[in-house]
């Protein structure tokens, strides 16, 4: 598996013009060896060569058992560890290097001359991760039923007098109790024109009848995320939050309806954009309609006007539109669509019926 992953990231760099990178992100380490560093402010450095000179550089203070299929080179903090790095690199070819490498990291190896030239190479790892294994679609597809279970039971949270941070606290203690490894980011909740204010953070916001209530939410399991919103409301809903309510299911379901292999991700955003814009409400949709996910809730790449690239098969994205009226109310229903071959299902099964909670 791990040496198929590495495969796909060296047929990248090859189509880049690379033949060496160093990848320093734990994230894209952990989905090239199975093996979660987190370095700090320390050096982590995966060197990969097409001629399969490839080396794992790793601090002693870290523990990586087992055989990785890839050669583990130990230093310590008093050892030269970017010239470690540059002994072995190629001098006299271009080096790709990614997005997270440190800035005295980079500066060092520029300085030992290890590359003939210096390439952001990041999308050689990104475009690897953005399209889904079988087993990572495995583990996507029970992070997901895992956030739908929470959901269900996140609704007994909404009651009289309970403020969003209560409310927050009580999901961390429903995913620990569904086994697991925790909230994928912090959970958001916003009671009325709270959800109006993009990514709300909860505080001691006391719920009161006919607020809207909006959960963001998503938890970790075997290191892949999930991530979901729903918004209800509590005893009672305005004319105008039903109708908002209704404008952004239409644009959410219609978006996943047209999703399929050979798209550009914008457009699918205007699928759902040109819904919530006919209905008068467009200046309202102020983000970008998804995110690409896996071992990061917001892995490389995003469903926005912006993005020409071309979807394909086993990628992962959010869809989620939104209408937020400031001083009022916001609405934003999203679930996480796994493109098949053609067209997309989605990894949520909880309902986006409209409900009114209390």
């Amino acid at each position: 598996m791990f040496e198929e992953r590495v495969g796909r990231v060296l047929h990248n760099m090859e189509e880049m013009g690379l033949e060496q990178m160093i990848i320093s992100d734990p994230p894209s380490v952990f989905y090239l060896t199975g093996r979660w560093i987190l370095p700090n402010e320390r050096l982590l450095a995966l060197y990969l060569n097409k001629n399969g000179n490839n080396k794992l550089f790793i601090n002693k203070l870290f523990t990586v058992d087992g055989d990785i299929g890839i050669e583990k080179v130990w230093f310590s903090d008093t050892d030269p560890a970017c010239r470690m790095i540059a002994d072995c690199t190629d001098h006299e070819k271009p080096l790709g290097i990614d997005k997270k490498m440190a800035a005295r990291f980079l500066l060092e190896l520029m300085e030992l001359g290890a590359g003939s030239s210096y390439k952001n190479a990041s999308e050689c790892v990104d475009g690897a991760r953005r399209i889904k294994d079988g087993e990572e679609k495995e583990k996507m597809i029970l992070a997901s039923r895992l956030n739908d279970e929470a959901m269900a039971r996140f609704r007994g949270l909404i009651k009289e007098g309970v403020t969003e941070l209560e409310v927050a606290a009580g999901m961390c203690a429903i995913y620990k109790e569904l086994g697991t490894e925790g909230p994928s980011f912090g959970p958001l909740v916003s009671f009325g024109a709270n959800a109006a204010i993009g990514h709300h953070k909860p505080d001691g916001t006391v719920l009161k009848d006919g607020d809207c209530v909006l959960f963001d939410v998503g938890c970790k399991k075997n290191s892949y995320c999930s991530d979901m919103t729903r918004t209800f409301f509590y005893k009672s809903a305005s004319e105008k939050g039903r109708e908002v309510y209704e404008i952004v299911k239409k644009a959410n379901l219609t978006a996943q309806a047209a999703m399929k292999p050979g798209m550009k991700f914008c457009e699918i955003d205007k699928v759902a954009r040109d819904i919530i814009t006919e209905a008068g409400y467009g200046p309202y949709f102020t983000h970008r309609l998804g995110h690409c996910i896996g071992i990061e809730v917001h892995d490389a790449g995003d469903v926005s006007s912006a993005n020409q690239d071309i979807v394909q098969e086993g990628m992962i994205f959010s869809c989620e539109p939104g209408i937020y009226l400031p001083g009022e109310l916001g609405v934003r229903i999203e679930d996480l669509m796994l493109i098949t071959a053609d067209g997309a299902v989605s990894l949520n099964r909880d309902s986006k019926e409209m409900e009114i909670i209390g």
